[in-house]
């Protein structure tokens, strides 16, 4: 049996960093549908500017009102029966907020954001 140095190695006492991006407009740069294997769905994914940060982020949910109470839900690609965008999915209220006929009408627009936990999502309330 050969011997291993990795197998002494104990658990650390240094927190991970990491870093939070602050609740700010952000300029949408690209959208894309992309698969979720996990869930066997597809999702939205949208390419954003930050202020504070030089490369792009990548934001997929959107924070909104549902019965009085603020939700946070992803970007799920959902259909109706006739194959346009189910109403009064997430997408939809992001669409609708604005004010955008298709998903590449988001390219451009300038959004608010919300922290979800560590995570930037859109506010749409």
């Amino acid at each position: 049996m050969s011997e291993q140095k990795e197998l002494e190695i104990g658990i650390g006492t240094i927190e991970p960093e990491r870093q939070t991006l602050e609740a700010k407009k952000v300029k949408i740069v690209n959208v894309e549908v992309v698969d979720v294997e996990k869930a066997k769905s597809k999702k939205i994914q949208c390419e954003a500017k930050h202020p504070d940060k030089e490369e792009t982020i990548r934001i997929s949910s959107v924070a909104y009102l549902q019965e009085k109470k603020v939700v946070n839900k992803g970007l799920w690609f959902n259909l109706d029966k006739e194959g346009n965008i189910q109403k009064g999915s997430s997408l939809a209220v992001l669409l609708d907020k604005t004010d955008s006929k298709t998903i590449k009408e988001l390219i451009g627009k300038e959004l608010d954001t919300d922290l979800d936990g560590n995570f930037l999502c859109f506010k749409c309330y």
